[in-house]
């Protein structure tokens, strides 16, 4: 295990699970689309030794699991693992921190991180983890958002910034890993063999308003943002952005996309 870290895991346990619920009965499905092309890609099935990597409440490994694959899943967030644990009953899944995954060397045939290896304390020593994991030459996924210009979702995610504390100097940004030669290099430092990049688009529906505000605020950065700020300015800044993507029906659609990186341990 690496043990040179920067571990965030408290810090992400207390923001993300403040409403665990919400984000998976809204917000987590609105990347199912990533996670089905994704794990299709690289023949998720039976036989399968899968992990997911910052699973959140545990919707991919659901889909591996149902596909016929062996799911284990690691998270630091003690309110998500309870859901994922629900949805997958047979699955292996922990509370911990990325940098020092619980498992042994050469576990696993597959390795996923969907937004998950970036937001590590110290995200090269997360990625190397998965690699230390994973079986010699199996394939590991690095998912992040896609690139921002005309992305409709970057609207969204950008109108959180102001409400939010400045970030230490030099931190990324969220979209520091879409860049293609970013994000193979990012590979490349934790000594993984980078290959193709997978470009899936996924667009964000909500019924009404209401539900999009819960959904939206039930994420780790709205959590941040109402520790800094208050409730009623996230749900404010979120009203304003969402106004042009409002439907006819009262419905919203908001275009998202996101760049998956397929590569090998």
């Amino acid at each position: 295990m690496n043990d040179k870290t920067d571990k965030t895991g408290e810090a992400n346990s207390r923001l993300w699970g403040a409403r665990a619920a919400d984000w998976a009965n809204i917000q987590e499905g609105q990347c199912r689309a990533v996670y089905l092309a994704a794990l299709e890609r690289v023949s998720i099935g039976s036989g399968i030794a899968y992990l997911d990597a910052g699973c959140g409440s545990g919707m991919a490994a659901q889909i591996a699991a149902e596909k016929g694959a062996s799911v284990s899943g690691l998270d630091a967030t003690e309110n998500l693992i309870s859901i994922a644990k629900t949805r997958v009953p047979s699955g292996d899944f922990r509370v911990g921190d990325l940098e020092n995954l619980p498992f042994p060397d050469g576990t696993f045939d597959v390795v996923t991180g969907f937004n998950s290896f970036q937001y590590a304390g110290n995200a090269t020593a997360a990625l190397s983890e998965a690699k230390r994991v994973a079986k010699t030459g199996s394939r590991i996924i690095i998912m992040t958002w896609g690139v921002p210009d005309g992305m409709e979702a970057a609207v969204i995610v950008a109108a959180l910034k102001p409400l939010l504390p400045p970030p230490p100097p030099g931190a990324p940004g969220p979209f520091a890993l879409s860049d293609e030669s970013v994000l193979r290099s990012f590979a490349m430092n934790a000594g993984l063999s980078p290959e193709e990049i997978l470009d899936v688009e996924s667009p964000w529906h909500y019924p009404d308003l209401v539900t999009a505000l819960t959904g939206l605020k039930s994420s780790g950065v709205a959590a941040k943002a109402m520790e800094n700020s208050n409730e009623k300015a996230v749900d404010a800044a979120h009203t304003e952005a969402l106004k042009s993507f409002r439907q006819s029906d009262g419905s919203y659609t908001i275009g998202a996309n996101f760049r998956c990186l397929l590569a090998r341990a």
